[in-house]
């Protein structure tokens, strides 16, 4: 089997449920609040290892307090 190499980005999407939108300036509290990995890249080896192929991915994650270690 051939092997999918992909290159691009790796995010941590970062979702809030609002119970309104709020207005210009203004605050409003979040509801919920949930964590996705995500970013093109990471979506696209996803999907092609969901698919049956071999996938390795190649992206960059920062330094900060939300990068995740998925080796």
């Amino acid at each position: 089997m051939k092997e999918i190499v992909v290159v691009g980005s790796l995010n941590l999407d970062m979702v809030v449920h609002l119970a309104r939108r709020p207005q210009s300036g203004e605050t409003v509290a979040a509801q919920d609040f949930k964590m996705f990995l995500g970013g093109k890249g990471a979506n696209q080896a996803a999907a092609a290892a969901r698919l049956g192929a071999s996938v390795k991915m190649l992206g960059r994650v920062g330094d900060d307090n939300f990068w995740i270690d998925v080796t």
